[in-house]
Formats: C-alpha cells, sequence, structure tokens
C-alpha cells in the first residue's frame, strides 16, 4: 500500500519472476495512516488503489472524455470492493473519521484494489468487536477460493488459525517448532504448551 524500493534485486517472488521493487506492498500496517489519503474520502482511496493496477487513457495525456469514461469504471470498480468490505455505507466519509474496525476493512479493500499475488494479513481482526470481525474473516476465505494467490497469515488466535490455514509454521522466541498440517500442528505438545497453554502433566491429570 505503499510505493519502496526494494534493497537488493535478488527477491522472487512464489519462485517465478524477480521483484525489482516493492510495488504497492501488501501487508497491511499497523500504522494506517502511514498508507492512507485521510483527508480523502473512503471512497477516493479505494479508486486511487484500483487506477495504480489499471493501464487506461487517462495515463496518455489529457482528454476530457477519457480520463471520464476512465474514472467512471475505476469508480464503479472501487464500489464493488467497498460492498464486498461492508463499507459502501460508509463510501462518503472520511478516512480520518473512520473508526478503527473500519480503518481494518478499508486496509484489507487497499488490498484487494491492489490485486496482489500475494496476500499477507498480521492479525487482521485485531481490535475488531465481535461482530466486525467476521467481516474480515469472511473476506479472506473468499480470497482463499482463488488458487492462483497466496495468503500469508500472521495470527495468535488459535480458532482463526484453524479454520483459515492449509498450513501451520509456528515459531517460539524466534525458532520454528512446528511446520505442518492444521491437525498435526495444532496436536504438537510445544504448540500446545506455548499457545494454548496446555502442558503435558496438565493433560495427564485431565485424562
Amino acid at each position: 500500500m505503499g510505493c519502496r524500493r526494494a534493497r537488493t534485486t535478488q527477491h522472487t517472488c512464489c519462485g517465478r519472476w524477480p521483484c525489482r521493487w516493492r510495488s504497492w506492498s501488501a501487508v497491511p500496517s499497523q500504522r494506517p495512516w502511514r498508507h492512507m489519503f485521510p483527508g480523502l474520502s473512503v471512497l477516493e482511496n479505494v479508486r486511487l488503489a484500483v487506477q495504480a493496477t489499471r493501464e487506461g487513457r487517462h495515463r496518455r495525456g489529457f482528454n476530457l472524455w477519457s480520463v471520464w469514461s476512465d474514472h467512471q469504471r475505476l469508480t464503479a470498480r472501487a464500489e464493488e470492493i467497498l460492498c464486498a468490505v461492508a463499507l459502501q455505507a460508509r463510501r462518503d466519509a472520511l478516512v480520518a473519521s473512520l473508526p478503527h474496525g473500519d480503518q481494518r476493512k478499508l486496509e484489507v479493500a487497499l488490498l484487494m484494489a491492489l490485486e496482489p499475488q500475494v496476500y499477507m494479513f498480521d492479525e487482521p481482526t485485531a481490535g475488531m468487536s465481535h461482530d466486525e470481525a467476521p467481516v474480515i474473516l469472511n473476506l479472506i476465505r473468499t480470497l482463499k477460493q482463488d488458487k492462483t494467490k497466496t495468503i500469508l497469515l500472521v495470527e495468535h488466535k488459535m480458532d482463526v488459525v484453524r479454520e483459515l490455514a492449509d498450513r501451520i509454521i509456528v515459531l517460539t522466541n524466534g525458532t520454528l517448532v512446528a511446520d505442518g498440517a492444521p491437525a498435526e500442528v495444532i496436536a504438537s505438545p510445544v504448540v500446545q504448551e506455548a499457545y494454548l497453554g496446555i502442558t503435558q502433566e496438565s493433560s495427564k491429570e485431565a485424562a
């Protein structure tokens, strides 16, 4: 959601093509104002993200008709995305006025507008209410249906991980302790103790 020059030209994405720069990073920021325009409306923010990925006559000089025509198509796409993240009712609100839950929805909307090959979510439901969180989780489920995309989810809520993940990688104090299918990893004694608070002694007592 921000353009940054890469520090090296040796990166690859999905092992197929080199990433010579980080174009529109697909990582939701913990500081949302850094990658949004707080003085613009919700719709304008998403439309600009859509525009960044699209070719059109708006990039080929000044022509009132072509600019208006492209603007209509870009706006229509932005409105589709806002409907998907349940923000259509806030389309004209300034980003600076959004509560935290709506900020997180807008972050996901911007990701969807940029159409990346890899979606990276860092605790996407953090700070959201019980009623708001399902909207984001349903969006991730929908994105998973596109098998041409990859989703990297960083999450500590084991119920969310269990439901959404096809593969789980667990780190403890920077060390890899588990990697595999959800059922296998969650059953690991190390994972149960570190993330579920279940020790081998307590398991034996419960049995």
